[in-house]
């Protein structure tokens, strides 16, 4: 069968796709590709050997992905890398940290078996280079091409995880230690602010609650323990999946209400008042607050499927805006050169100056929990006096569902998608496009929308903008009915 990598690396439905099989024939590729491109204890160039060089292994609590990762590191060590194996579910951000840290003997990069906000039934791999950056598009397109006639007679393994080579270690304080100085721990501490946190059962649950209790921040956690069905729906911090942490809240009195996905790279960000605030308002509140109260020197990145609000804030300071396709290996190419205030797109993906490239839940979690502490003001407020300065901006995000049948004909529509759009009198004039990732057509009044077919699922993807919310339902309602009606 043939594996293919997409945004964020390869994901299967367990038993399925995703066997032993399987997990061992793609480790197999990236062992070998990283030995091809050749990496040394010192950076050096050194293709064909891997020999005592790091690499690093982490898993999430899904199903067998313990298991996985030991089949993972038999591999690596059979290509004579040296092992570093996490003890307990670790979370992306601080696998790509541990890997970024690593300046005087570098690592190869990381492979961590995880499926991150899919759920319950899928696991995957996600393979990042030695920035701890996930590998771009060049990089999973040469391990899949390594992957093309690769049989299980092919693949190197050690018999046992009793080996010199293998190391067992615990990245948590240095995470710990790293979100310390990006973020103002005492702030929040000084503001007795109790938050109420949702870990999914996901790898989140063990930082935030070392965070609470070194900082002695009061957190109320709920989910915190691991559970390979997450509940019986998927470990994604969007508002549907909130319901819990609404009631936690009433209950603790919370300031806020946060969550992060099964590996904690996503958030979900609750008000006091349990109003969801969306992680497009999240990043542009973020942007707005790290150069008013922080001083943080350089523009923003977001996604072509992010809020404009984004631009408006940054024209507001004059900074400059960087726009990519969708995935966050693309905003973390910027955040590695120190160009950005912050990088972020609207699937919960942010990230920081100084910090991995590479979406952190965790930390945006605690920047929310920040920018109130700091301005004593709720998110729902800060919103609102950001609108008055810089102009108000509503959105959505909808999964049309797209079957066999008419994905051609959809594929059509989408490309004819402008002149389409402009036979429509319900809608202003078509301004222009873009065709970064997907069909996006900005129209004469600063409204878009974006369509992209997804690569992995049966749906195209709508994302819809608009300057008043009675727009973006007329501009949501005419787009869907373009999408789903019969003909061209």
């Amino acid at each position: 069968m043939a594996i293919k990598f997409g945004t964020s690396g390869w994901r299967a439905i367990i038993a399925e796709e995703f066997t032993f099989a399987n997990v061992r024939r793609v480790v197999e590729a990236i062992a070998r590709y990283v030995e091809s491109s050749g990496r040394s204890p010192h950076g050096n160039s050194v293709p064909g050997s891997s020999s005592g060089v790091p690499i690093l292994v982490g898993y999430d609590t899904r199903f067998l992905s313990r298991e996985f990762a030991e089949e993972a590191a038999r591999i690596f060590l059979a290509h004579d890398f040296e092992v570093h194996l996490c003890n307990a579910p670790t979370p992306t951000p601080t696998i790509a940290y541990e890997v970024l840290k690593n300046k005087r003997r570098p690592m190869a990069g990381a492979v961590n078996l995880t499926a991150s906000h899919n759920p319950p039934q899928y696991n995957g791999i996600k393979f990042s280079s030695s920035d701890g950056a996930p590998a771009l598009p060049e990089v999973t397109r040469a391990i899949e091409t390594l992957l093309q006639g690769l049989n299980d007679s092919d693949v190197k393994r050690v018999p046992s995880l009793d080996h010199p080579r293998l190391k067992v270690v615990n990245l948590d304080k240095d995470y710990v230690r790293r979100i310390a100085e990006l973020i103002d721990l005492a702030a929040i501490r000084r503001a007795r602010m109790r938050l109420a946190y949702d870990a999914q059962y996901g790898t989140g649950a063990a930082i935030v609650s070392r965070i609470a209790r070194e900082f002695r921040i009061p957190v109320a956690m709920i989910h915190g323990h691991p559970d390979p069905s997450f509940g019986g729906h998927a470990p994604d911090p969007s508002e549907e999946h909130l319901g819990e942490l609404k009631r936690e809240m009433r209950r603790q009195h919370a300031a806020l209400g946060l969550s992060t996905d099964g590996d904690a790279d996503r958030f979900g960000v609750l008000d006091r008042d349990g109003t969801f605030i969306t992680p497009n308002d999240i990043i542009a509140l973020g942007l707005d607050y790290l150069i008013t109260e922080r001083n943080f020197p350089g523009g923003v990145c977001r996604s072509v499927a992010t809020t404009h609000l984004i631009d408006a804030v940054a024209a507001y300071h004059h900074r400059e805006v960087f726009e990519t396709p969708v995935g966050f290996k693309y905003v973390g190419e910027l955040i590695k050169q120190d160009k950005l205030v912050i990088g972020g797109e609207e699937s919960a993906g942010l990230s920081i100056r100084g910090h991995v490239p590479e979406k952190d839940g965790i930390l945006a979690c605690l920047l929310a929990s920040e920018m109130v502490a700091v301005r004593g003001k709720s998110l729902k407020r800060q919103r609102q006096e950001l609108f008055k300065r810089v102009g108000e901006f509503y959105n959505v995000r909808v999964n049309v569902p797209v079957d066999s049948v008419r994905r051609d004909e959809i594929q059509k529509k989408i490309e004819n998608l402008p002149a389409l759009l402009n036979n429509l009198k319900q809608l202003p004039e078509v301004e222009r496009e873009n065709n970064l990732d997907g069909k996006k057509v900005i129209f004469a009044d600063g409204s878009w929308v974006l369509i992209r077919l997804s690569g992995t699922e049966p749906v195209a993807r709508l994302y819809c903008e608009a300057n008043t919310e009675t727009r973006l339902k007329i501009l949501r309602r005419e787009v869907e009915r373009l999408l789903t009606s019969a003909g061209e």
